[in-house]
């Protein structure tokens, strides 16, 4: 298992077609990009967290996939708030810095727009296997499928960077090299690591676009599929649900009057 072709837990949500995953992601994230309020970004995460009990992840899976999340969006609330457009009363003031009753509510609703968009996205991204999503971006979408498989074979290869890295790191310190102590030797110990990685990935992407050139992965012949992928009554339900969700969240914020959208 690697962060990229994770192991896929049995649940409702992962025998859905990783087409409608997708629909559902893409909706929710152009609703709430359409207005910048609170209101909305909450009611779009309420209605998510209702929803994760589907999605087949333990908590500690959970957790930790969403952890990039879960730290990005506190950052983004506090710069906002230190650095957002002031209006409103004023509660500190000290140079470029100021908080106002604006610049918090922009960034309570910066903060929950990060976890209601990047939230979904990730769930959805560690519940499909990548030949899954795939099949259902070449035979739902007809997308291109030279342009798919080599999609697909580099997000493969993309998952074994881990375990290079880590392989690397013990051969190096199996002979010796870069055990230097101290800030600089860690640099140069991280630099070597990066460029003997770099190296390894173009040699391996080299090996691998030969080989599937030669299995006729480049041909421009219509191509045929081991596994089929539909869009059924289940997939068009889930996306139904994206729907829901995206148009509860901006009826309940124009209904409390916090909706602007952004092109006015």
């Amino acid at each position: 298992m690697s962060i990229m072709t994770p192991d896929i837990r049995p649940s409702l949500i992962a025998r859905v077609n990783p087409v409608a995953k997708l629909a559902v992601a893409l909706l929710i994230g152009l609703a709430l990009m359409l207005s910048i309020d609170w209101v909305s970004a909450a009611v779009a995460l309420a209605l998510e967290g209702l929803l994760l009990a589907w999605c087949g992840l333990s908590a500690r899976q959970f957790w930790l996939r969403t952890a990039p999340v879960w730290i990005a969006a506190p950052f983004g609330m506090l710069s906002t708030v230190l650095y957002g457009q002031d209006s409103g009363a004023v509660w500190f003031s000290a140079g470029i810095i100021s908080v106002t009753d604006g610049s918090i509510a922009l960034g309570l609703a910066i903060g929950l727009r990060v976890l209601a968009i990047g939230i979904p996205g990730i769930v959805l991204l560690a519940t499909t296997d990548p030949t899954d999503l795939a099949d259902g971006l070449a035979q739902v979408l007809r997308l291109p499928a030279r342009f798919v498989l080599g999609a697909l074979a580099g997000l493969r290869l993309v998952g074994m960077f881990i375990d290079d890295w880590h392989s690397l790191a013990l051969a190096r310190r199996a002979r010796g090299v870069g055990d230097g102590g101290g800030l600089r030797g860690r640099a140069r110990r991280f630099l070597g690591l990066a460029f003997a990685l770099l190296v390894l990935s173009v040699r391996r992407g080299s090996k691998l676009a030969t080989a599937m050139e030669a299995r006729g992965f480049g041909s421009d012949e219509p191509r045929t599929w081991a596994r089929p992928s539909v869009f059924g009554l289940r997939d068009a339900l889930v996306v139904v649900i994206g729907v829901g969700i995206a148009a509860a969240a901006i009826t309940v914020a124009v209904l409390a009057g916090t909706w602007h959208f952004v092109l006015a």
